[in-house]
């Protein structure tokens, strides 16, 4: 029997070395479930009615302004002349490039626009809306932003989009992408007719957070189980409201306020970032550079 002793376990003391190994592995084991437990919580939740989103238009949804590319299909159109399609093609070369809104451009812009359209009916703009959005406007949409928006809808979820761009245009655009709707700046009408004023103010800045509010108390939604996204900072009023704030394509003014904030970052601009949703990732990397040259191009010219 002594010489099967060898098959018997001797017990030993445990040394400090096998006591940190037993330590270092129930840590480990213990970590593991945890992780499990901490990690990042559903978003968006499925069937949480009280919840929505709320997205941005310009350079979050679709590359450049919407308004921009709404006068160029006026222009097509003979709604005025060359003169004002120069400006209205630099104005959006420089928001291609700066990726930021200059106030004083976005104002010339919408007085150009409202000055265009009054005396025009309603209902023919909105028809010529669908065929801009067939000819400037389906190809420059983001696919990672429509991503993200595809991914509350699938959820059951409502999602709206917020913008300074003319409410019927606006609304065009909502209904292809298959959107709950848009809130956007109103025009005035009379019997269906352009005055070529505004109702209040564009929806830019706190306006676009004020109409985000309200929309909310008349839909029941709890804010704090929202989420907004946009690419400007001058939508922090708008982002600030909800419990989820995206930061899509950023300035640099908002790039800083969201990593300070500790707010998602998403920048489909050069395919860096991925949608993180549990969806698969999809970035929209836009061929711009055309478009911009022939719109610095037609500025020298006039120069």
């Amino acid at each position: 029997m002594a010489a099967l002793g060898w098959l018997t376990p001797r017990r030993r003391p445990a040394t400090a070395r096998s006591v940190l190994a037993g330590e270092a592995s129930a840590e480990a084991a213990r970590k593991s479930t945890q992780d499990v437990s901490d990690r990042e919580p559903e978003f968006p939740v499925h069937g949480d009615d009280r919840a929505a989103a709320f997205f941005d238009l310009d350079n979050t949804v679709m590359q450049g302004a919407a308004l921009f590319h709404f006068g160029r299909g006026l222009y097509k159109r003979k709604f005025f002349e060359t003169r004002e399609l120069m400006r209205f093609a630099w104005q959006q070369a420089w928001f291609r490039l700066a990726g930021v809104e200059d106030p004083e451009h976005m104002q010339e812009a919408r007085d150009s626009a409202l000055s265009i359209v009054q005396g025009h009916r309603v209902s023919e703009l909105q028809s010529i809306g669908e065929e801009i959005y067939d000819e400037y406007m389906a190809e420059r949409i983001w696919p990672g932003t429509r991503a993200l928006a595809q991914a509350h809808l699938d959820a059951g979820q409502r999602v709206w989009l917020v913008t300074a761009a003319p409410v019927e245009i606006a609304q065009v655009i909502a209904r292809r992408l298959g959107l709950t709707g848009a809130l956007g700046t109103v025009a005035e009408s009379v019997d269906g007719v352009y005055t070529g004023k505004l109702v209040g103010e564009p929806l830019h800045g706190p306006a676009k957070a004020e109409a985000v509010r309200a929309l909310a108390l008349a839909e029941e939604l709890d804010l704090s189980r929202c989420a907004a996204y946009s690419d400007s900072h001058n939508d922090i009023p708008m982002l600030s409201l909800v419990g989820h704030p995206y930061a899509i394509n950023p300035d640099a003014k908002l790039r800083k306020h969201a990593r300070r904030m500790d707010w998602r970052l998403r920048d489909y601009r050069t395919g860096r970032k991925a949608a993180k949703v549990g969806i698969p990732a999809a970035a929209g990397v836009g061929a711009v550079a055309g478009g911009t040259a022939a719109a610095i191009a037609l500025h020298r010219k006039r120069r």
